[in-house]
């Protein structure tokens, strides 16, 4: 970038030397400017000479050598030269943009690790991440980055998850916390179980994801590569017929003129405005996207994101959280602190989810010494001794078995009735928790002009319908198996009109089939498994649903920026060929038509960088 402004700066200069300057010599003149092209433009025509030899002619180096060296030979040496700053200008302009672009997501990617401490015996070892095995123990220290998934089974720490996420407020981890490689350890020093090697770690897997993104074209992009495979070799043909056909039929036509002519005729050609703006305004969305926690697999899956119609969801990991906490606690007789106590202890010895959250809810160290006689009641609940006290928790069989009235009321969730010494103590209702921002994403999307919203689950009615209301989604299908909701998918599919997308959101392996299978697959990448993020086509890195609304709007706006950027350079390109052909144009015209709107474009592009106001 230096080298490229210093040879702009001295050819400039050498070129403003030869205009200002009133040379009595001729010839010192147009050596000046001589000099000054080969400064500026040298490496312009040493390029396209190579990609003629490699049967590339028809490319913007070849336009740009042949309307300024013709320029040359009529003797208009300024135009000529100034052709060649203007558009070197303009690529430097280029440059700067992709780098922006691509350094903005780099310092986001910046996140592959240089090594990992493996702890063997009370040493430390300095190791490559590829080195490291499955089962093996790491040591992160204050201000290290996570090198590999794993488990934290020592320590806990602040952890900064904003290159993963985009969420710049610290996650607290400890003992028994899922850690992700990439995530930034801030204050404490913290022992992790390595769960999965370096190449199937999440760090790894995402910037394989970015790195591949702009493989996949969009239709914009494709529609641009084709017309300039077609419509470069067309103008060139025009020019040669303008510069030679009207000198021999129209009467007091001049060759110098009509060549002048031909020559501003190519420069306003070349349709580097296009091949660059419109995939660059694609980067720039998928980097925008990226800084919001958005992973997008290509530009096609970006632009097919504006097109969506219908949105259809996966309830348990996706809108919920997966997890079962306890809802509800409605004592009998005994203080809800008490129900919750005894409960918790009677369940104690079980590693059931269920148990689990029990024992979570209750908060507090479990003294086994209060337990005794503890029997586990297959298909029914258990039964124990607290501090003297027989407690039986379990299901409604459990209370049917042991003749005991209970609550029969319809719940929704996992309830489990207790008993103390025999006698209805109340129920404890545990159920998934719904996402804080679920209700959110799916207003947003309704704003956003979705065509319908709809839930598939394996879960039952109930639940379903409890989740789908609360929600205010639109179908709910309940008690799906992996197969059923392909089924769905597919009868969905014949209510989207035919340009319209259908996206599916899911978290699990069991989603896999439906993402693969619509339109466009939305994985939640904190929390979903390899085979869902593997599947989709987009992953949502913060677990939150509402950035689907998020990266609908960036794909609108980044389309938006794309189509602006097709009119504007083809609009004044059309004029300003028109005007060449026609001799009113100048070869400064063909400059601003070609350089200037070049300049246009890719600042215009710039924008889909910017996604904080959306």
């Amino acid at each position: 970038m230096k080298k490229r402004i210093w040879r702009i700066g001295i050819g400039a200069a050498t070129f403003l030397a030869a205009v200002i300057i009133n040379f009595n010599i001729q010839w010192l003149q147009v050596a000046l400017f001589v000099i000054s092209y080969i400064i500026v433009g040298g490496d312009v025509v040493k390029k396209a000479v190579k990609n003629i030899f490699k049967g590339q002619v028809f490319d913007e180096s070849f336009l740009m050598s042949i309307a300024t060296i013709g320029a040359f030979l009529i003797g208009e040496y300024p135009e000529g030269v100034a052709v060649m700053l203007f558009y070197q200008v303009g690529e430097l302009f280029q440059s700067y943009a992709i780098d922006k672009s691509r350094g903005s997501i780099a310092s986001l990617m910046d996140i592959r690790p240089d090594y990992a401490n493996i702890k063997k015996g009370d040493e430390l070892i300095k190791v490559d991440p590829d080195e490291v095995q499955i089962g093996d123990i790491i040591v992160v220290k204050a201000g290290e980055k996570i090198p590999l998934d794993g488990k934290v089974i020592d320590g806990s720490s602040m952890v900064d998850t904003s290159a993963l996420t985009g969420e710049s407020v610290p996650r607290e981890i400890e003992v028994g916390n899922d850690i992700l490689s990439g995530c930034i350890n801030i204050n404490g020093v913290i022992t992790i179980e390595v769960t999965k090697e370096f190449e199937e770690s999440t760090v790894s897997k995402i910037l394989d994801l970015v790195e591949n993104a702009s493989s996949k074209k969009s239709h914009s992009e494709q529609f641009i590569t084709k017309f300039a495979r077609y419509y470069t070799p067309v103008v060139v043909v025009i020019a040669a017929i303008l510069a030679i056909v009207p000198p021999l039929i129209l009467e007091g036509a001049t060759f110098s003129d009509w060549i002048y002519r031909a020559l501003a005729f190519l420069v306003v050609s070349c349709p580097c405005a296009l091949v660059i703006s419109i995939p660059l305004s694609f980067f720039g969305g998928i980097g925008g996207a990226s800084k919001k926690g958005i992973l997008v697999k290509g530009s096609n899956y970006l632009e097919a994101l504006a097109e969506t119609q219908i949105v259809v969801f996966d309830k348990t990991g996706t809108l919920t959280k997966g997890v079962f906490n306890v809802q509800e606690i409605h004592p009998e007789g005994v203080s809800k602190e008490e129900l919750l106590e005894f409960t918790a202890y009677a369940e104690s010895y079980s590693n059931h989810p269920i148990s689990i959250s029990l024992k979570s809810a209750y908060g507090k160290e479990i003294d086994n010494g209060r337990i005794s006689e503890v029997e586990e009641i297959s298909g029914h609940g258990v039964s124990a001794k607290v501090d003297g006290k027989k407690i039986l928790a379990g299901n409604i069989k459990l209370m049917k078995k042991m003749n005991i009235p209970y609550f029969e009321g319809e719940l929704i969730g996992t309830v489990v009735h207790v008993a103390v010494d025999n006698q209805y103590a109340g129920y404890i209702l545990i159920a998934d928790e719904v996402k804080a921002d679920s209700a959110k994403a799916i207003k947003e999307l309704k704003e956003a002009n979705i065509k319908q919203t709809v839930m598939l689950t394996g879960d039952n009615k109930n639940v379903g319908s409890k989740v789908a209301k609360e929600l205010g989604l639109d179908k709910v299908y309940a008690e799906l198996l992996p197969g059923d909701k392909v089924d769905k998918l597919e009868e969905l599919f014949l209510q989207k009109s035919g340009k319209g997308k259908l996206a599916f959101v899911g978290d699990g392996i069991n989603d896999a089939p439906v993402l693969a299978r619509a339109d466009i697959g939305i994985a939640m990448g904190g929390l979903g498994s390899d085979a869902a993020i593997e599947a989709a086509d987009i992953v949502i890195m913060t677990d939150e649903p509402s950035k689907i609304a998020t990266g609908m709007k960036i794909s609108k706006k980044t389309l938006k920026i794309a189509h602006q950027n097709i009119v504007i350079a083809i609009g004044i390109k059309i004029i300003v060929l028109i005007l060449s052909a026609l001799g009113i144009a100048t070869m400064w015209a063909a400059i601003f038509a070609d350089v200037g709107v070049t300049i246009i474009a890719v600042l215009n592009a710039f924008r889909a960088l910017n996604v904080n106001n959306l």
